[in-house]
């Protein structure tokens, strides 16, 4: 039996998770798959009504009694600093090291490209992102904060370690996968200190991957060429900054961030899987929101849970459902986030 971790989050968070396991009791029965899902209310609610975000002993019961994690959206106008969404998420990142950060950019229907004549098969790539050093830690500081003086700062923190096996993994993943094309991106000439070390440590590593193509590219060309002509890439690896800012440029090529998941991987160890986009307070409890990227999350836990036909499935229906106009008026249909649900159900 496997365990997996469920957190639905805020706003509209709470609704697309509730369609992915929805999906994933379908194909419990379906598949006969061993898992127990257990869902925890960690979230704003829970922090405005005990001052609680991640509670004491989380990360520790995490890594000894589950194998994934499935999360959503966080985020509540309630708590303007969004602190319980940071103590969680971030919490969880950091403290289970999760330094993978996977983004599949597959388009499903051309119709949703908004680049001029691009097929499925034109777009068809994998981000991976350094997930827990860069700019993101949360280095730095304010001197004078608030005058007219203030002077503010935060620091870009690589480690040869942390930059190593995120290139390692990236080649592997490329290796296993059949991808004959990886780019490694930074911006090593107006950073010599951080990325110089990307820059070093790369062509290391590239020598032990002789069957890959490798190649590097500044982030702003990079950035110019996806537009371009994004089948000329495979794998991309990058830092922490601009993996997050390249992977919501690749969601635009495939319909939106109601269309993307992502995995956040220790491999050998419990991972996270979430939809990218955020709670949509807005939206939340009106039956409008697009549970599909919640419901590929859960697609992309199955296979990294070691049930590639189950993941399978949900990648095949879910690109019928887009394909047939069985989608949130987000993508052109006239269903709401449950009715998204029980189609794919229904097609299971």
């Amino acid at each position: 039996m496997k365990r997996i971790a469920v957190i639905p989050g805020d706003g509209i968070g709470t609704e697309v998770t509730t369609e992915a396991v929805k999906v994933l009791r379908a194909l419990m029965d379906r598949r006969g798959l061993p898992l127990e899902l257990v869902t925890f209310d960690w979230g704003a609610e829970k922090y405005l009504r005990e001052g609680m975000s991640l509670p004491d002993g989380a990360l520790e019961m995490l890594h000894r009694e589950f194998q994934a994690i499935l999360i959503g959206a966080l985020g509540d106008p309630r708590v303007p600093s969004n602190q319980h969404a940071v103590d969680i998420l971030l919490g969880i990142r950091f403290g289970l090291d999760l330094y993978v950060n996977q983004r599949p950019v597959k388009l499903l229907d051309a119709r949703l490209c908004p680049l001029k004549d691009r097929s499925e098969r034109d777009v068809n790539f994998v981000i991976f992102r350094e997930n827990t050093e860069g700019l993101y830690v949360g280095v730095g500081g304010n001197f004078k904060r608030g005058t007219e003086d203030e002077v503010a700062v935060e620091e870009d923190l690589n480690t040869r370690r942390g930059v190593e096996r995120i290139l390692v993994y990236a080649f592997e993943y490329a290796s296993s996968h059949g991808f004959k094309r990886l780019c490694m991106s930074d911006k090593s000439n107006a950073m010599p200190h951080a990325h110089g070390l990307w820059q070093r440590t790369f062509g290391e590593v590239r020598k032990r991957y002789p069957n890959v193509e490798s190649r590097h590219l500044y982030v702003d060309t990079l950035a110019m060429e996806l537009v371009r002509d994004p089948a000329q890439f495979d794998v991309i690896v990058t830092c922490n900054l601009f993996g997050d800012i390249l992977s919501d440029l690749g969601a635009q090529f495939v319909g939106g961030l109601g269309l993307t998941p992502s995995a956040n991987l220790h491999p050998g160890g419990v991972s996270l899987f979430e939809p990218v986009h955020g709670s949509a307070p807005a939206l939340a409890g009106r039956n409008l929101a697009n549970p599909l990227a919640a419901i590929l999350a859960a697609g992309m836990m199955l296979e990294n849970l070691g049930y590639p036909e189950a993941a399978g499935d949900i990648e095949r229906i879910v690109t019928e459902a887009v394909r047939q106009d069985q989608t949130t008026p987000d993508l052109g249909g006239k269903l709401g986030t449950r009715e998204v649900g029980d189609w794919i159900c229904s097609r299971l």
